[in-house]
């Protein structure tokens, strides 16, 4: 099953995203596997054996978002260097979403910029964070603020590495796919409302829709500057989650899990969702043993990190929020004290 990625504005930037078993992969240059020892203790004798190159090289690295900084971005430019990898060198991102950030960023940075591709072994980084060229990394001021787009030259989703997925991983994954069904396709939801994700051929066809969802969004605008932005559902609230819990104690689609209940929260404020919606995507978040509570210690301070996000521009924040069930509108400009009363809702006294 192949996804065409085909940026509509970039000319000559076409991809594909296939999703089945990992084909033989044969390259006439020199190729570095950038991975954590997670991973690679499950699955890169896997890899290796569908790989062909004259030089073929293994970058490790820690395992956790915490190690998503410019540092790590340093110690594996470093060890590039040391294999003496030139411009026409390929790196191939082998793990989560984090090793896919880092390693679209560091290929965008090596020698001015090298190739890369994607083989995403956690649901997360198959249903989202490998599609589209989203590289960076993370800063004492938030997340993902330092970066650029950069597209991989291929993605391989094989739904076979999932089967050594931690629940808790495989948890995180479903949020994303919640956020493509509640901003873009009611019928899906619905889909998933029913769906049992341990049926191979149910999470195939999840991911397939998906991945198809977030190539139709990418398609028509790369670089966030409209559609794209409705990606970030769940994520304004969520990122600050993250940042209030140093990246350690949520992982990023459990914080994205609960951003989502605070977005449909202030949406059933605004009167664009309803009370009954709302607890719908909680139900279905709640039954994959998702977190949808998170008490807001300073309400103020909360509000002060959406200044933060990459949507936020001449001091007014970008909400994106549902718009109904399949359907999403970007809001912005609410007022504080509406935005305020509903955080409070989360917080020690709500």
């Amino acid at each position: 099953m192949i996804v065409p990625i085909e940026l509509a504005h970039t000319p000559n930037i076409t991809y594909d995203i296939t999703i089945d078993a990992l084909p033989q992969l044969t390259f006439d240059t020199k190729v570095a596997i950038i991975t954590n020892p997670t991973v690679a203790g499950y699955h890169l004798d896997t890899l290796l054996a569908h790989i062909k190159a004259p030089q073929l090289d293994i970058v490790t690295i820690p395992d956790g978002e915490e190690y998503k900084n410019l540092e790590t971005i340093e110690n594996i430019l470093n060890e590039l260097f040391e294999h003496k990898l030139d411009r026409k060198s390929l790196l191939i991102a082998f793990g989560g979403g984090v090793i896919g950030d880092m390693t679209g960023f560091t290929a965008s940075l090596y020698q001015r910029g090298i190739d890369f591709i994607q083989i995403p072994t956690t649901l997360l980084s198959q249903v989202d964070a490998s599609v589209g060229g989203k590289t960076g990394v993370n800063n004492k001021y938030g997340k993902n603020l330092i970066g650029a787009f950069y597209q991989p030259k291929a993605v391989y989703i094989n739904p076979e590495f999932l089967k050594t997925l931690p629940a808790r991983e495989f948890a995180a994954g479903i949020a994303e796919i919640v956020k493509m069904a509640v901003m873009f396709d009611k019928e899906y939801f619905t889909f998933l409302q029913e769906a049992d994700f341990s049926d191979e051929e149910v999470l195939k066809e999840a991911i397939r829709k998906s991945v198809e969802l977030k190539a139709w969004v990418v398609n028509q605008d790369e670089k966030e500057a409209g559609i794209r932005a409705v990606l970030n559902y769940g994520h304004t609230f969520g990122h600050v989650v993250e940042n209030e819990t140093d990246y350690t104690t949520y992982l990023h689609g459990e914080a994205v899990a609960i951003g989502m209940v605070m977005a449909n929260a202030l949406a059933v404020e605004l009167g664009l969702f309803t009370q009954e919606e709302a607890q719908s995507v909680k139900i279905l978040l709640e039954k994959s043993s998702l977190p949808t509570q998170y008490v807001i210690k300073d309400v103020d301070d909360f509000y002060e990190h959406f200044f933060l996000d990459k949507k936020a521009a001449n001091n007014s924040i970008k909400f994106i929020l549902p718009n109904g069930m399949g359907h999403y509108k970007v809001v912005s400009d609410i007022d504080q004290a509406i935005v305020k009363k509903v955080l409070h809702t989360f917080g020690e006294e709500g």
